[in-house]
């Protein structure tokens, strides 16, 4: 990277925060800076998406939909909640379905409606379904035959809509006798900026689920970010986004992230929704059918999780003409190894690859960076995005030096309100207006941010401090392994030690392993325990290593 590419970026940045940009920041009555121009009201912000018409917007397997056609289904299905279900402000609608059109339509039904929608995990467990459902009092819950079936405990007073099969039990809902109302028999609700607008639970790994609770200003703020964000893309890497535009094909994401993690919500949905872009629906993540579909789809953008881009880059298809439309890349979810960034780049050079970082009490806004900028860094997440502020401390009012790794705080009007009915766990992480993330990491001179570890995941063997992650991405360097999960054991003489699950698909020695690991890491950081797993490891909905899960399984440690 030459000084001329950070003073480009930088005047490009300057140039879309002015006050004449659609992109305008300002900070607002407590100093947090916002995008002064972005919509109030998710009601708003989603009504813009009507103005594209009979363009096509959604597939999955046999079904099509325009956006004229989805509004049409939304204003019906909004009607019915207000007059057959007698939904209202404020009332809580749970979505608990896999990746399909009906969980698109409820939630914009919903949004309409003026209720909250609630997206669960649709990868849950019957009692951590049921808890969600119940824990946000939701007036009602769509589901898919999968999910009705887990729904028998259920508190009565939640109306139950199922899709693709007539239900079995009396007073429940079928999908196609509520789309009967016709669309101008919906009203609109008029939510204000701060009321509720969204609870996204956490993914649970560490207890139970938190509902993180987001008013309608922090949502629409975090569906400009990403806006800004393409626009940014743009400026600074005309020549990567331009054979897209030349090819003439509309813009087209494989959504492969669920409708429930922030990614698939906000940056997929939500935004091919405002944007004019078409989604075509991967109900659940397979290669081969990734690979199928962005040949037959004429798929413009792919984003998944390390673990899916790792497949479907090492597959031997992807450097054939069947993804010859792909022209952009993104890394989101959890941390990307070096080998990982090389080989996306090595492949794809002249691609819009890119990969950011957020949380779910962000609404996944935080730091983010694409085209020529994630060339030059690909190791970082990128820029803090505008409406962001960040301090590197152990707390908000300490910050440290630029390059001096510690507790990431971020302050931003996207942020949530606070947690849903759990005021000691709102006030253990928000701090004065500041979210502590819980993650490790830096801001260089130049202002790009690095994520080094979650705090958890530091392992202090004899008092020196040992990351777990960067022990993982080394090991995953090695040509035969697939994945690998590094967590503390305790230790007699050094209080901590460090040890290791992989899975690899070949026979793979441990002292080679060793071997391989030694020449690349200090002696202090090689583990001193290795499990070889027979099979992928425990990963969670959004692709996030379950190492609780690992480390009991192996190490018979909670």
């Amino acid at each position: 990277m030459s000084t001329a590419d950070m003073s480009a970026w930088r005047q490009a940045w300057a140039q879309l925060t002015h006050e004449a940009s659609p992109f305008a920041v300002t900070p607002d009555h407590t100093g947090v800076p916002e995008f002064s121009k972005a919509p109030r009201t998710l009601i708003d912000a989603l009504q813009v998406g009507r103005a594209h018409g009979a363009k096509p917007f959604l597939q999955w397997q046999d079904q099509r939909y325009t956006f004229d056609e989805f509004f049409r289904a939304a204003d019906q299905l909004t009607a019915a909640l207000q007059k057959d279900l007698s939904i209202r402000a404020g009332d809580r609608v749970a979505i608990a379905m896999r990746n399909r059109p009906e969980w698109m339509i409820a939630f914009l039904a919903a949004v309409q409606a003026g209720a909250i929608p609630v997206p669960v995990n649709s990868w849950s467990a019957t009692e951590e379904l049921l808890y969600a459902i119940d824990d946000c009092d939701a007036a009602v819950v769509f589901c898919d035959p999968q999910r009705y079936a887990q729904l028998t405990g259920l508190e009565a007073e939640t109306a139950v809509v199922l899709v693709d099969a007539e239900p079995q039990r009396v007073g429940d809902y079928s999908w196609p006798k509520l789309l009967t109302r016709t669309p101008e028999e919906a009203e609109l609700a008029s939510p204000a900026p701060q009321d509720p607008a969204l609870i996204l639970y956490t993914s649970g790994t560490t207890g139970r689920a938190k509902g993180a609770v987001s008013n309608n200003k922090a949502v629409c703020q975090a569906l400009y970010a990403l806006e800004f964000q393409g626009a940014f893309a743009y400026m600074t890497s005309e020549e990567r986004v331009r054979p897209l535009i030349e090819s003439g094909l509309q813009p087209t994401l494989l959504l492969a992230f669920p409708l429930f993690h922030v990614s698939g919500l906000f940056s997929q949905f939500l935004g091919a929704l405002r944007g004019g872009r078409r989604l075509v629906i991967l109900y659940k993540w397979d290669v081969d059918q990734a690979l199928n579909t962005i040949r037959d789809e004429k798929v413009t953008q792919f984003a998944g999780v390390p673990t899916m881009m790792q497949q479907l880059i090492h597959h031997e298809r992807f450097a054939s003409e069947d993804t010859a439309t792909l022209f952009a890349l993104g890394l989101g979810g959890s941390a990307a190894s070096t080998a990982l960034l090389a080989r996306l780049l090595e492949i794809k050079p002249m691609a819009l690859s890119g990969s950011g970082y957020g949380m779910t009490e962000t609404n996944g806004v935080g730091a983010a960076h694409s085209g020529n900028q994630f060339v030059a860094h690909p190791e970082s997440v990128g820029w803090p995005l505008p409406l962001v502020q960040v301090v590197i401390g152990e707390s908000p009012d300490k910050p440290a030096a630029a390059g001096t790794s510690g507790p990431i705080w971020l302050r931003t009007s996207a942020l949530m309100d606070g947690y849903w009915k759990k005021p000691d766990e709102t006030r253990a992480v928000l701090q004065d207006g500041w979210y502590y993330t819980g993650d490790v990491g830096y801001l260089d001179a130049d202002g790009m941010m690095f994520i080094t570890d979650r705090i958890k995941d530091i392992i202090i063997r004899g008092g020196e401090n040992i990351s777990a992650v960067e022990v993982e991405h080394c090991v995953c360097e090695h040509p035969e392994v697939e994945e690998a999960a590094v967590f503390m054991l305790p230790d007699a003489v050094y209080g901590e030690s460090v040890a290791m699950v992989v899975y690899s698909r070949n026979v793979l020695s441990e002292a080679d392993l060793m071997a391989f690991m030694a020449e690349r890491l200090a002696a202090y950081k090689l583990p001193t325990r290795i499990w070889f797993s027979d099979e992928p490891l425990q990963r969670s909905a959004t692709g996030k290593l379950q190492k609780a899960e690992v480390k009991k399984a192996f190490a018979g440690l909670d």
